[in-house]
């Protein structure tokens, strides 16, 4: 089993409380927007860390890290992109990735809005860990964690870190 930290959109800022919440996960997945190459830094040197780099990221961050990482973890097959689009209206780049390979769990960023769903047209979960970052027009910030169990994503936690200030 593998317990999984997911943020995006933090735009720099890294909230303290991240790291009280995700103390027990075993991995950190940021879904883009990560805003300075110390932010990534500093999220590695806390915990083993997957990232993609979101619109506001410069050349150091596309450096590190790629625009479509897919990977499997436990025996579920995993995409995450940054702007990804939602279940039924996915953005040009994410269709095309989507139709040569569905991952049970796609993840991406962008919209600053935490949701989860299913979306059946690709039987997949879809996932979007909303905003953590004070930069945006989400009025509350969010982190999702979850376990990761053979083929089973379970245990999904929304944890609200408070008002972007």
């Amino acid at each position: 089993m593998k317990k999984i930290g997911l943020l995006s959109d933090t735009h720099g800022h890294l909230d303290p409380k991240i790291f009280l919440h995700f103390k027990d996960v075993d991995e950190i997945w940021h879904a883009g927007d990560i805003g300075t190459i110390e932010v990534l830094d500093e999220l590695n040197k806390f915990k083993p860390t997957r990232a993609v780099y979101g619109n506001i990221d410069g050349a150091d961050l596309r450096t590190e890290c790629k625009e479509f990482e897919t990977f499997n973890c436990e025996d579920v097959n995993v995409m995450i992109t940054h702007i990804g689009g939602k279940p039924g209206y996915y953005y040009p780049q994410t269709k095309l990735a989507l139709e040569k390979k569905v991952p049970d769990l796609f993840i991406c960023g962008h919209s600053h809005i935490c949701l989860v769903k299913m979306d059946s047209n690709y039987d997949m979960l879809w996932m979007n860990p909303g905003a953590c970052g004070y930069k945006g027009f989400h009025q509350i910030k969010t982190i999702l964690r979850f376990n990761i169990s053979g083929p089973k994503i379970q245990n999904l936690e929304v944890i609200e870190l408070g008002k972007r200030v």
